[in-house]
């Protein structure tokens, strides 16, 4: 690839990340980031990984943005030539799971090249295969969508009072945070995505980053998959999307798409790693150890319309939110599969059940654990009962 036509690509980046005056939370950590550690960023397509490390590019001196998207050179000789020739300290490689051989390479520029290298890939799974190689020389973060407090923030230019999770769970929830209830469904429908800022209508979009996902991404982090089973791979997520949250499962999606178990933990292991689904493993002995099989939000509103989608959208977001807060949650379910109430937080002794308005006690019935509560669609605001879309105002500690 011509160095020239790199240049020009570096300069037009930079360029266009002028338009944007604010920063994602994790932009901060990895402008001070310091030490010898090349540092990856993982997170969905759309997250705003692109637009953290432009920025980054614009800040960071002598540095060089390079779209391995669209890169066609050698890495390791591209970058030696730009550090000689323009005193290059410091690579954003965008997207690397689009570049073969990048583990292998990514070793020999740690070892040889005195430079800093900021990356980002859209697969989780792509760093897990190289964790091993690159594990001393590579710090990896995640970048997720926006939580509901980090939406609303942005999108009014406001700073929201501080919620704690332990606040959450056992104080009465401040007055002035329940006014934020009503941004709940436009943040689920999508306004999670940084992109939806400037975009009122992305399911469209969604629709084409699950296809890049499912046809593109895939087959580069799993060289052996065939074109059927990329078809495979699409069914499974529409028949999860239609299908009640408390059903799906492995078993569930290999018997309706006629594949294998382990093809189906397989395919949903490559679609959790790709950002698409989420997985929560049951708690407690004597359980098979199958997961319950939701989504990222919002691409359950690809197949279903929101009146329809909402019961798995509340789980979406719950688990979702968990995630962001690194918080570990753990389904319930009894010895015999009956049902129990939905999670449970197994460090802090919490139950929790995910539901509607009408939601009720009924089914804490027989559980002895600690702390207890619904959390529901609605302003309900009680010891035991607590609107859902407070939980998206915790604050990530």
């Amino acid at each position: 690839m011509e160095i020239s036509k790199l240049i020009e690509l570096d300069r037009l980046s930079k360029e266009s990340s002028q338009k944007y005056s604010r920063y994602r939370r994790l932009y901060n950590e990895l402008l001070t980031d310091k030490g010898k550690h090349f540092v990856g960023i993982i997170g969905p397509r759309g997250v705003g990984k692109t637009t953290t490390l432009k920025q980054l590019a614009v800040h960071l001196d002598k540095s060089f943005y390079i779209s391995m998207e669209t890169f066609d050179g050698n890495m390791f000789d591209v970058l030696k030539e730009l550090k000689n020739k323009l005193k290059i300290e410091v690579f954003l490689l965008d997207e690397v799971h689009s570049y073969n051989n990048f583990d292998k390479e990514i070793q020999s520029i740690y070892e040889l090249l005195n430079v800093k290298i900021f990356f980002t890939s859209s697969t989780a799974l792509s760093m897990i295969q190289y964790r091993n190689d690159i594990s001393r020389r590579v710090l990896l973060k995640y970048l997720y969508p926006f939580s509901l407090r980090e939406y609303i923030e942005f999108k009014n230019n406001i700073q929201i009072p501080q919620l704690l999770f332990d606040d959450f769970m056992n104080k009465e929830i401040p007055a002035a945070l329940l006014s934020y209830g009503e941004y709940f469904d436009s943040y689920i429908k999508g306004a999670l995505m940084p992109f939806a800022l400037e975009e009122p209508d992305i399911l469209p979009l969604l629709k084409n980053i699950l296809n890049t996902v499912i046809y593109k991404d895939i087959p580069k982090i799993n060289q052996n998959i065939s074109v059927q089973e990329l078809n495979i791979i699409e069914k499974l997520v529409k028949f999860a999307a239609l299908s009640k949250v408390d059903g799906i499962n492995y078993s569930s999606i290999a018997k309706n798409l006629s594949i294998t178990k382990y093809k189906a933990e397989q395919y949903v292991s490559l679609l959790e790693n790709a950002f698409v689904l989420q997985v929560v493993f049951p708690q407690g002995t004597n359980v098979l150890k199958e997961p319950k099989v939701l989504f990222s939000l919002p691409y359950r509103m690809i197949y279903e319309d929101f009146d329809f989608a909402i019961g798995g959208l509340r789980e979406d977001f719950f688990v979702q939110t968990c995630m962001i807060l690194g918080k570990k949650v753990n389904y319930l379910k009894s010895t015999i599969g009956t049902k129990t109430p939905d999670y449970i937080f197994s460090d802090n002794n919490i139950v929790l059940e995910i539901g509607g308005k009408g939601k009720r006690r009924t089914q804490f019935k027989g559980i002895e654990t600690g702390k207890k509560i619904i959390l529901a669609d609605s302003y309900d605001n009680t010891a035991d009962k607590k609107p859902l879309f407070v939980f998206g105002l915790i604050n990530r500690q």
